[in-house]
């Protein structure tokens, strides 16, 4: 996991994206039940990948199992660790999936974000893609892109990550471990939707550029996403709503 931050950070990165389960591995892949567990060593672990952080000026966001007071389940959390080395936010994944919440997991609460050198981040988890009333949530708060780290197990996946980037407007990033065979890697979606980078399903490390101000973004940003806004809040249609003509109120005029 160091090498894979090291190499991102030779290449420009300024904010490095790592899969769900990353340093703990995932429920029921690499973790049958919470005994076989190391705690001691996951801790010693991430903290040698701040120091990482803090070493390499660079900002982290890493999916990994967080030990609650036993007998709670764990949260399977994403830490967000800056360029200080600091865990500055945790995003406890909130819509978990049957097993998760039956076997291994206790879900979170709460929406996060965070911002780096001006952008606004959300944060999801893998099979909270499949849930658009959270995309827009992260909308309403202004987001500028949403964060979804993933152990994905369809194909589908990255055309629902795609297709949230567009009806939203802002920026989408997958990060999944390499080597699961599906097809696909990660990848990166700008806000209209276009595919801004993608790996292949064997491609260690995905290196993308968020610029707000290329031309290629301007509908999306300046002219979509604002008149959505209008859209959802509802008064465009209500002071032209016709109310006085039958042939509008009755629904069986034909």
């Amino acid at each position: 996991m160091r090498s894979v931050v090291r190499q991102a950070a030779r290449e420009g990165a300024r904010l490095v994206l790592l899969p769900e389960g990353m340093l703990s591995g995932y429920a029921k892949a690499q973790v049958p039940d919470w005994s076989v567990m190391d705690w001691a060593a996951l801790e010693r672990e991430l903290d040698l990948i701040r120091r990482l952080a803090r070493d390499l000026d660079i900002w982290l966001v890493l999916g990994s199992a967080h030990r609650l007071t036993a007998p709670n389940r764990p949260h399977n959390s994403l830490y967000v660790i800056s360029d200080r080395g600091e865990i500055v936010e945790r995003y406890d994944k909130r819509l978990c999936s049957h097993t998760e919440i039956t076997r291994f997991y206790s879900p979170g609460f709460r929406a996060v974000t965070f911002a780096v050198d001006g952008f606004r981040f959300g944060l999801l988890t893998c099979i909270e893609v499949n849930f658009p009333e959270l995309f827009a949530e992260y909308e309403q708060l202004g987001v500028d892109g949403v964060l979804l780290p993933a152990y994905p197990g369809e194909s589908i996946f990255p055309v629902l990550a795609q297709a949230h980037a567009a009806i939203n407007s802002y920026w989408v990033a997958v990060s999944i471990p390499a080597g699961l065979g599906l097809g696909f890697g990660s990848c990166v979606f700008g806000p209209d939707g276009t595919p801004v980078a993608r790996a292949g399903d064997r491609s260690a490390v995905l290196v993308a550029d968020i610029d707000a101000s290329d031309p290629r973004w301007e509908i999306a940003q300046m002219a979509a996403r604002p008149w959505r806004a209008r859209a959802r809040e509802g008064s465009i249609y209500a002071e032209r709503r016709v109310s006085d003509d039958p042939r509008s109120t009755d629904p069986t005029c034909w």
